[in-house]
């Protein structure tokens, strides 16, 4: 191996452990906060990239009838759950956010899709209609069981993967898709050459996670989140309402793994059942941050970015399997020096 195929894997490390640390941040912020391993993290990056690359042919995604769906369950089940202190101030609220606001978006991406928007205006339509599904998909799949196991929590969020993998068949079909570069542009850094692409990524990963921290240190709403993670019955105790909590964070989660969706779009073929991977690569990063940090989840995921783009080199067949090994010497040593601890009950 040389400087520059050196380089190059470098560069290729650093790009994909940029989207495996967005993938790794929501999945800690999600257990955290609810206790949910969430699992179909990787179904929300499907969606974005599948969205993303049929918006820019002028095709209507299938992303539209699916937040209409979302949307409509949520909304069936709000009612049903709260029918015996419904007023119509709540309905005409909950019909709002739940039916309105989701057919307001798809008659937009109806109307604008077929002109084939750009980037910028293809990749916020996305998050648009991505961002939405995670608290739809909390309201009627996890919050009537906010209260059971981590292991209940677990079994329901594979569930809801397998779910997710068959609506997203449906509604995207099998074929696979990939979208243009964000950035054609191509620059020279000494012996190394860096794509367009890949610096959008580097900006876009840095900016969430710039916000982030603002959000978590200079917000109310981020703060209460922080509290709710830290002690759900304390923050229920001071009037912090951990459902409220829950939709933000599945919320985040859904955006973030949007916007992952939309950088992975024009650096793979993305098929319907492609999250799944993906997502498991930040589920790997993190396990390694223990599931409660979030630095140190970033810094495993671009440890899992330089594995994977080494292993590719080295052992192409077997880079996957590589990469997943990653996660047995940590559960090993995790299993050796951490006490168990049986669930907090509320």
């Amino acid at each position: 191996m040389d400087a520059t195929i050196f380089s190059f894997l470098l560069q290729d490390a650093a790009t994909n452990g940029a989207i495996y640390a967005l993938l790794a941040l929501a999945l800690v912020l999600v257990f955290a906060v609810t206790r949910i391993l969430f699992i179909p993290q990787g179904e929300f990056v499907a969606f974005g990239a599948l969205t993303y690359a049929m918006l820019e042919i002028g095709v209507v995604p299938g992303t539209v009838w699916l937040l209409l769906c979302f949307g409509l369950a949520a909304f069936a089940v709000e009612m049903y759950s709260s029918r015996r202190a419904m007023t119509a101030r709540k309905v005409a609220l909950e019909a709002a956010s739940k039916v309105l606001l989701p057919a307001a978006i798809a008659v937009a991406v109806i109307l604008i899709a077929p002109s084939k928007p750009g980037p910028l205006l293809a990749s916020l339509l996305t998050v648009v209609m991505v961002a939405p599904m995670g608290p739809y998909l909390y309201r009627f799949a996890f919050q009537p069981m906010a209260e059971a196991s981590i292991l209940v929590l677990f079994i329901a969020a594979v569930a809801i993967h397998l779910a997710l993998t068959g609506l997203s068949l449906v509604f995207f079909g099998p074929e696979g898709l990939r979208a243009s570069p964000l950035s054609g542009d191509m620059f020279e850094i000494g012996p190394l050459l860096v794509t367009g692409q890949s610096l959008s990524v580097y900006a876009l990963a840095i900016g969430l996670m710039g916000g982030l921290y603002l959000f978590f240190s200079r917000t109310l709403w981020g703060k209460a989140l922080a509290a709710t993670a830290v002690n759900r019955l304390g923050a229920r105790l001071v009037g912090i309402p951990t459902t409220l909590s829950g939709k933000v964070a599945f919320t985040l989660a859904a955006a973030m793994g949007a916007v992952s969706g939309v950088l992975l779009a024009p650096m793979t073929t993305v098929y319907y059942d492609t999250g799944f991977i993906i997502g498991l690569k930040g589920f790997i990063a993190a396990i390694i941050g223990g599931l409660v940090s979030f630095p140190l989840a970033a810094a495993a995921a671009l440890g899992v970015g330089l594995v994977e783009a080494f292993a590719s080199f080295y052992a192409s067949p077997f880079k996957e399997i590589i990469v997943f090994m990653l996660i047995i010497p940590v559960l090993i040593w995790r299993s050796l020096v951490t006490h168990h601890v049986e669930d907090e009950e509320e």
